[in-house]
């Protein structure tokens, strides 16, 4: 398939484009290129030669765009609750309406698939002890709200002409040369690593679901490539039943993992998002489909990763590899105006 993704410079979009391209897809990359600034590490071993991308804001594209391509994979917003919080008013006008942007420009052009990257983060602070597809969502956050606002509103664009796919995926993980350390495991892997130490400022008993982000990029895969009759319309959580954890639990699969390395926990935090997910759906309804990394393997694979980088604390704290410290710093420096938009300088 010829295949349009946005964000392919970010976390997950950096190895998504080489995932799609290693299996066959012709990739083409959108990106706003907030985040060029960090590569925590070269792998040019076996890695096809990066897609084309289009360096453009998603607020502004247009039909034109989109012309000849049979599916568009949809990654770039704002991520984040953190990010999504700090200036709400430009969460929801790249997150919601930027995303809508794209999927009616998509659609006008005659493009035939659509993925959107949506999160397990919508079901915020869960009322039932396991939430699924079906489950009542209930959005805590600027980012987690938008997620649902473009579900709906996308939802409704579903046709036989225009299949739309929604992934919801969990809480990513691993590395990627556009890496985040603003997401727990991540985090918690960079402080063991860097610190020895992982002192947690509350209780750690919230739940939250975790997934590899090569199972994110396979997820994808799949959806593009599953018979329309099995995915248009459909919303399937991504991740593995098992991989559902409390973060103090997290932290102690990272401690194990990197010797020496001590916890603590802190009070119980005021922040009420907490979430157990089933994701029986994704494992028996789409096609070719299995979810393979632990929380464990995870861990270990980011201890290698920072053994053969020699990765220093600067590295970790380093802003590109956390959103809203990056996103600050291009406008402090007048690089982004008040709305996220490049200047002219």
């Amino acid at each position: 398939m010829n295949v349009l993704v946005t964000g392919t410079e970010g976390y997950i979009g950096m190895r998504l484009a080489a995932w799609l391209t290693h299996h066959g897809h012709r990739v083409t990359g959108l990106d706003a290129g907030f985040y060029g600034d960090g590569t925590l590490y070269l792998d040019r071993v076996g890695i096809p030669q990066a897609p084309l991308t289009l360096l453009k804001d998603l607020r502004t594209v247009n039909v034109d765009d989109f012309v000849g391509y049979d599916a568009v994979v949809h990654l770039a917003e704002l991520s984040n609750d953190p990010l999504g919080e700090h200036q709400r008013d430009n969460t929801f006008s790249i997150n919601h309406q930027g995303s809508l942007r794209i999927a009616n420009a998509a659609q006008a052009a005659g493009v035939k698939r659509f993925i959107y990257a949506s999160s397990c983060s919508v079901y915020g602070a869960a009322t039932v002890d396991i939430v699924d597809e079906t489950s009542a969502v209930n959005p805590q956050t600027a980012y987690a709200e938008c997620k649902t606002l473009v579900e709906r509103d996308l939802g409704a664009m579903a046709s036989d002409d225009f299949s739309v796919v929604f992934l919801r995926n969990a809480t990513a993980y691993g590395p990627s040369p556009r890496m985040r350390f603003d997401i727990v495991l991540n985090d918690l892997c960079a402080l063991a690593w860097t610190t020895g130490k992982i002192s947690m400022i509350s209780d750690g008993s919230p739940w939250r679901p975790i997934v590899h982000i090569e199972d994110i990029c396979e997820a994808m895969r799949c959806a593009l490539e599953a018979p329309k009759d099995a995915v248009n319309g459909e919303v399937f959580n991504v991740g593995a039943n098992s991989e559902n954890y409390r973060i103090r639990e997290i932290a102690q699969i990272v401690a194990d993992v990197f010797p020496g390395c001590e916890v603590s926990t802190g009070p119980p935090s005021g922040d009420n998002r907490s979430y157990r997910v089933a994701f029986d759906k994704i494992s028996t309804r789409l096609p070719g489909f299995t979810a393979r990394w632990t929380a464990a393997a995870g861990a270990r694979e980011l201890k290698q990763l920072f053994e053969r980088i020699e990765m220093s604390a600067d590295t970790y704290e380093f802003r590109a590899f956390t959103r809203l410290k990056q996103l600050k710093y291009l406008q402090s420096s007048g690089q982004l105006d008040a709305q996220l938009y490049w200047t002219a300088r």
